[in-house]
């Protein structure tokens, strides 16, 4: 467990460094801690030096985790950072805090729904980020990045789904830079205060293009189990 707070400590002075170096640097900045694969025991060790921002990808996974965790320690923000089937849009509501993959009007359209006759549920005051496709990838999820602003306005104005940001996981083969000065400024042009982008590999390069939001796994955790 050692090397967890180590490394845990490693990436918080980095952002720190950043931090002191950038005039910039967002107000409200959080760092996702993605524990995907991690077991209760490992992530408590964090828990306990006080982090409560996490990630995951899996719906059942994060269920049988995080029911027992937050038992044990309060003030829990949980994001999903996984694509999103419609089907488990209201299990995702129940457990998680945010999402940040939004991406087609039949998950926005099934999500008021479950707000419609779920007014627990609706009083959660959710976060919700669209997934953009950046690089236009075929197999990647995300709604392309010409159809962005009007699906946006549409998700945002006419639906009322409080969308707060823009995420985007750019190809693996490709400079993410560009792709995260791509994302910023639509976010900008939009008027939305928050983008979700950088993981382990490349969150310092995310955070000095105006990252909100870094999702970072195995840089914190280590190799995945």
């Amino acid at each position: 467990m050692e090397n967890l707070l180590d490394n845990y400590n490693a990436v918080l002075k980095n952002i720190r460094k950043i931090k002191n170096n950038s005039p910039t640097f967002p107000e409200h900045f959080k760092l996702i801690a993605v524990s995907k694969t991690f077991g209760e025991d490992v992530i408590s060790k964090l828990l306990e030096e006080g982090h409560r921002i996490f990630g995951e990808n899996k719906i059942q996974e994060a269920e049988n985790k995080w029911t027992n965790l937050k038992k044990n320690f309060s003030n829990v923000d949980l994001h999903f950072i996984g694509p999103l089937q419609s089907n488990k849009a209201k299990k995702a509501l129940e457990i998680f805090n945010c999402i940040h993959s939004i991406d087609r009007e039949k998950l926005v359209n099934k999500i008021n729904d479950i707000f419609e006759y779920n007014e627990e549920l609706k009083s959660k005051n959710h976060k919700f980020f669209v997934q953009v496709n950046t690089g236009d990838e075929e197999q990647k999820s995300g709604i392309k990045f010409k159809d962005t602003v009007e699906f946006v306005k549409w998700s945002k104005y006419e639906q009322k789904l409080n969308v707060v940001g823009l995420m985007c996981i750019p190809p693996i083969a490709q400079d993410s830079t560009y792709h995260f000065i791509k994302l910023k400024k639509l976010s900008d042009d939009l008027k939305l205060p928050f983008t979700s982008m950088g993981m382990t590999n490349d969150y310092e390069k995310a955070i000095n293009c105006g990252a909100t939001h870094i999702r970072v796994g195995s840089a914190i955790f280590g190799k995945r189990q």
